[in-house]
């Protein structure tokens, strides 16, 4: 590959599994107030270089992953978890360097456990998170002990297990029909790659039993902390400008005057959003005083912000907005508005609320002359 060429990586989440021992679907049980799949997904959506997530699971699983995120790509499971893996190699980016497979029901990996992991495969070819067996383990014949293991030498696979894109391309093509094989490195080893053991942490288990569940949800509750920010913003509105509120352009005889687009709705929610992180306003991220980003999307300082988000390993969990203006009216496209901020900042419908106030004929907003937002955010913040 040129050194030149932007690399990235692809990971596979396997999630196509019946759950016969949580008695229906693990990948989609609550934790900690959320599906563990989409737990999952967002350790991966906040791990810088990870570009592409493919998700194997079934086709009543993806509306509602879908109210979480956009741009996830979706394959069907197979019979066995292997056939799941190869269902989901095929959607992979041609362009993409390094592929990791990792199990949906993993949902407490870590963003810096997933990075090394992947930069591992980049220089090794083939890399899997792991950690030493802590107890000791014993070979069983007949209901007696035959033999005591070296503990010092075993380690417990876990996932992702990241790979240069040509190595797991070979190691599926020659030994896929393998449907003993437990994980990918067993196919890659047969080929005669050495696999490197990147160390993770025990808190990366897998959620196989009732046991697992409550184990992960306390450890959440652990590290989890929530933060509320305000934000605030007003327009002058003028004849020729356009009139959008939450990505949504409404019909109107005036618009919003400023150095973007000047939606003051997304401006005030990113400024809440940025308060709750302590981590500034958009007019330092976007200063007015910069003319080559005149009339910039409010969308795209949305997404930046998001990107400030993954980068505190945070999450926005609540959104409430009111706008005060005296025209348009504003009622009528609430769900609308409603709906678009949900999309652009990858939410649950049901976590964004959006209202609208009149300024009673008082004073400038009372005279159709501007309009204000205010904004209130609550991001969940992950330790």
């Amino acid at each position: 590959m040129e050194q030149n060429q932007h690399r990235f990586a692809s990971v596979v989440i396997v999630a196509g599994g019946n759950g016969s021992r949580m008695g229906r679907p693990k990948q989609m049980l609550p934790l900690a107030g959320k599906p563990v799949l989409v737990r999952t997904i967002e350790a991966f959506k906040n791990t810088s270089g990870v570009e592409e997530i493919i998700v194997v699971t079934p086709l009543q699983n993806r509306p509602l992953l879908n109210q979480y995120f956009t741009g996830l790509i979706f394959a069907d499971p197979g019979h066995t978890r292997l056939e799941s893996v190869k269902h989901g190699f095929e959607k992979v980016s041609s362009v993409a360097d390094v592929v990791a497979v990792h199990d949906g029901a993993r949902p407490l990996v870590s963003p810096e456990c997933i990075a090394t992991c992947v930069q591992a495969a980049r220089e090794d070819g083939a890399a899997v998170l792991a950690v030493p067996v802590k107890d000791t383990t014993k070979i069983g014949a007949n209901g007696f002990v035959s033999k005591t293991l070296d503990r010092g030498t075993l380690w417990a696979a876990q996932t992702p297990q990241a790979y240069r894109r040509e190595i797991l391309a070979k190691a599926l093509t020659q030994f896929g029909n393998e449907i003993e094989a437990t994980d990918e490195s067993q196919l890659v080893e047969k080929m005669g790659v050495k696999v490197r053991l990147v160390p993770s942490d025990y808190k990366n288990n897998k959620i196989t039993t009732p046991e697992d569940l409550i184990f992960a949800e306390a450890l959440l509750n652990h590290q989890t902390i929530y933060r509320t920010g305000f934000g605030f913003d007003l327009h002058r509105l003028e004849p020729g400008r356009k009139f959008i509120i939450g990505g949504v352009e409404i019909p109107h005889s005036k618009g919003f005057l400023g150095h973007s687009d000047g939606d003051l709705v997304l401006h005030a929610l990113c400024d809440a959003v940025l308060g709750a992180l302590c981590a500034g306003e958009i007019g330092i991220l976007f200063p007015p005083t910069d003319p080559s980003i005149k009339g910039i999307s409010s969308v795209t300082i949305t997404k930046k912000v998001l990107e400030i988000v993954r980068e505190h390993r945070a999450q926005v969990v609540h959104l409430d907005a009111t706008i005060i203006t005296q025209e348009p009216k504003i009622k009528p496209h609430y769900e609308e508005v409603r709906k678009s901020l949900a999309t652009i900042f990858e939410m649950p419908l049901e976590d964004v609320s959006f209202k609208s106030k009149s300024h009673e004929h008082v004073g400038e907003i009372g005279r159709g002359e501007a309009a204000m937002c205010h904004a209130v955010a609550t991001v969940k913040i992950t330790q």
